[in-house]
């Protein structure tokens, strides 16, 4: 069912402007949503100005509230009829992932850009398909790695780059979470195979190894170990958003809750990265520790504006040192007008669709991009045939 509210401003007639489409309604969808609203508030600059034309959701009712409470110009439960508007050109995708690879072709086929969440399908072929489809079709596409947008993570990436810790050695990345320690929890989407994929590696391990990727180089060669805690859940009784709790039969747990990993670069450093979802008593605990020969930086999301530095010819007892990043690092300064002022998850994403939008301007890839997916995807496939048969596996080049 299609919901019309008003005549959608005509992107035509602003030079700058850009008529976009989200497909997914719940939180992440809504988050896609407030970052192109509030994009313009802090960089008004911006060279493509979003203008809300589409919500489209499957769920009854929940594309309309979405439109009502935003803006958007109209509603409907159908994905291709938003991806057909004549008045859309460029599309959030917020969907399972069973649904990236099919909705985010499509996107790229009908010549729009297309802003896709991690991890961009289930496998590497996934990722790889909607990949050619943005490159045959010449638009323009972001992956939602938002972390790394983080601008402590900006200025971590600098002082390593510099050399400013030496030689890197080694890290820990670690990717914490309880939204799924709760047995109560509902068996939703994210925990079958068919429609979440791998579960924790996609959802949290996905992000890991895009920081390591973005701060230290490329994974040549992985062994993990992966375990399900939670065997069963209940299955919903109503739609849901979020991590709502069960109340229906019990099913099985068809996917992951639980990645270790021991990761060799191509540098030579060694990482360990973990990531869990059922952490019971950490919430949203991401984060990393990378030593190198001549120091160390670490950062936890959790404290996201502040880097623990330690730097210097010392190398035993050197001490560590807080850096509040302030505006010089990345895009702080957009945000707050000194160090030490907090910045927000939602904050990230609004860097990540500033990025977007300037991308689809000049044709300058800024934020993630698909290479960078299928680079993940590669590293997640191989995490999960290292877990299924106990070794050590080689990553190719891409």
């Amino acid at each position: 069912m299609d919901v019309h509210r008003s005549a959608a401003p005509d992107p035509q007639g602003e030079a700058s402007a850009l008529g976009v489409a989200v497909v997914g309604l719940g939180w992440m969808g809504r988050v896609h949503t407030q970052a192109y609203v509030r994009v313009r508030h802090h960089f008004p600059d911006v060279p493509r100005v979003p203008h809300l034309v589409v919500a489209a959701d499957a769920v009854p009712g929940r594309a309309a509230a979405a439109a009502a409470q935003y803006g958007f110009a109209r509603a409907t439960e159908d994905w291709r009829a938003a991806v057909a508007d004549p008045q859309v050109q460029a599309v959030s995708v917020t969907l399972p992932n069973d649904l990236h690879r099919e909705v985010g072709a499509a996107v790229a086929q009908a010549g729009k850009h297309l802003w896709i969440e991690k991890p961009v399908g289930l496998t590497t072929d996934d990722a790889a398909t909607v990949a050619a489809a943005v490159a045959a079709a010449g638009v323009q596409a972001a992956v939602g790695f938002n972390y790394r947008h983080a601008p402590a993570v900006d200025r971590a990436r600098e002082i390593i780059a510099a050399g400013g810790i030496g030689q890197v050695t080694h890290a820990r990345v670690r990717l914490f979470s309880d939204y799924a320690a709760s047995p109560d929890g509902a068996l939703t989407w994210r925990y079958e195979r068919a429609r979440g994929g791998s579960g924790v590696l996609g959802d949290l391990a996905s992000h890991g190894i895009d920081l390591v990727r973005h701060l230290l180089g490329e994974v040549v060669a992985i062994s993990a170990d992966t375990a399900v805690f939670l065997t069963q859940r209940a299955r919903p009784l109503a739609e849901t958003t979020g991590h709502a709790r069960g109340g229906g039969e019990l099913g099985p747990v068809e996917n992951d809750d639980y990645v270790g990993c021991l990761l060799r670069l191509a540098s030579g450093a060694r990482v360990v990265l973990e990531a869990s979802r059922v952490a019971v008593g950490a919430q949203n605990d991401y984060g990393f520790e990378v030593h190198g020969t001549a120091g160390s930086l670490s950062w936890d999301f959790r404290r996201m504006g502040e880097l623990l530095t330690s730097s210097g010819s010392a190398a035993q007892d050197q001490s560590v040192t807080t850096e509040f990043v302030g505006p010089a690092a990345g895009a702080y300064g957009a945000f707050q007008p000194g160090a030490a002022n907090p910045m927000s998850y939602d904050d990230l994403k609004v860097v990540e669709a500033h990025a977007f939008l300037c991308s689809i301007a000049d044709g300058v890839q800024r934020a993630a991009g698909l290479a960078d997916a299928v680079r993940a995807q590669q590293v997640l496939d191989a995490a999960a045939e290292s877990a299924a048969g106990g070794r050590w596996l080689a990553i190719g080049p891409d």
